[in-house]
């Protein structure tokens, strides 16, 4: 049987993560998730495609515009693994990362205008603050800083 990588165009885990700028313990976690794959050697050593030093670009970049590695995960599974993606591939994928990033800046713009109000106020307590927690409305929501996570208008609250 014939092997479709060239060993010399096999990358060991150490050379993947130097070239790559991500830790080898990171690259065992995608490959755990199955957004990147090595074969093996006889004495159990991984081995990465050259290929895969894309794969791992892309989950940076993906990561760097906000999205999880589930959905890098799904965006690789559009995407050829043993190639550079064409240019339609990659406007696909680009079309659904564009969405991401502009409820990026919504959710950051509205953290700002949050932030902006709460340091105005000089109290910096949401339990007690009266204009944007008044009687801890907010622990309704759920656990965490629910305003500042989208789960309602602080400015709304106001008494």
């Amino acid at each position: 049987m014939s092997d479709p990588v060239p060993r010399r165009d096999r990358l060991a885990i150490g050379e993947l993560a130097a070239r790559s700028g991500v830790a080898a313990s990171a690259l065992r976690y995608y490959e755990e998730l199955g957004l990147i794959s090595s074969e093996r050697t006889a004495g159990g050593q991984r081995r990465y495609a050259r290929a895969t030093l894309r794969r791992v670009a892309f989950i940076r970049a993906a990561q760097r515009v906000g999205l999880s590695l589930e959905e890098a995960g799904a965006a690789l599974a559009r995407l050829p693994g043993d190639r550079a993606p064409s240019a339609a591939e990659w406007s696909a994928v680009a079309r659904t990362w564009t969405r991401r990033i502009d409820e990026r800046i919504a959710e950051l713009e509205r953290l700002k205008g949050n932030l902006t109000g709460c340091i105005g106020c000089g109290c910096l307590s949401l339990r007690k603050c009266t204009l944007y927690n008044p009687d801890d409305t907010a622990a309704a929501q759920g656990p965490g800083a629910r305003y500042l996570m989208g789960g309602g208008s602080a400015m709304s609250r106001r008494p």
